[in-house]
């Protein structure tokens, strides 16, 4: 699924973010940048062992949730990897949505920061965090949406959601968007 936003793309595709041909990939993170499973998990086996070694290095206190911060890509085709923490999902009262959507602008603020055209996200924090999918469908494509108007780039901005159920709940918020 594909729309425009100003001179933008917004993509979803359903598939394995460590395989798309973009400039980032962001990933779904923990606070220490310790590497763990799901998305995380995914991202470090691909990337190699210099993922770790840099996110160390550059960032021994990690990342607060909300935030994101930029390393090299590893073996991965990506540039770069944005380190992002969402939110633990707490039942909807301990700002998680303006958490999430931390995690969205600020990697597409250092996409624009790298002048980099094409940035991929998984759905962060619908995982293990907890976060409710159509909730977070929400939120992240909103918010995406509101930066693209704004800052008008990067040129492509595409979701890459792991299994049909996520593609099929953010694909219908998009449609709602857009109707």
């Amino acid at each position: 699924m594909l729309i425009t936003v100003e001179d933008c793309w917004l993509q979803l595709v359903q598939g394995d973010i460590t395989l798309q041909e973009v400039d980032a990939i962001a990933n779904a993170a923990n606070e220490r940048l310790a590497g763990g499973g799901g998305v995380d998990g995914a991202i470090h086996r691909a990337a190699g062992p210099t993922l770790m070694e840099e996110t160390s290095r550059e960032y021994p206190d990690g990342c607060p949730t909300g935030e994101a911060v930029a390393t090299s890509a590893g073996s991965l085709t990506a540039q770069f990897v944005f380190h992002t923490v969402g939110p633990v999902w707490r039942g909807g009262g301990a700002g998680e949505e303006q958490l999430l959507r931390g995690c969205y602008r600020s990697c597409l603020e250092l996409a624009v920061d790298h002048e980099l055209q094409s940035v991929a996200f998984p759905a962060i924090s619908t995982g293990v965090f907890g976060y409710p999918i159509d909730l977070a469908a929400e939120a992240s494509l909103d918010e995406v949406r509101q930066f693209l108007e704004t800052h008008r780039r990067p040129s492509l901005v595409r979701f890459v959601l792991w299994s049909e159920g996520n593609f099929g709940a953010y694909a219908r918020v998009l449609e709602e968007m857009v109707s």
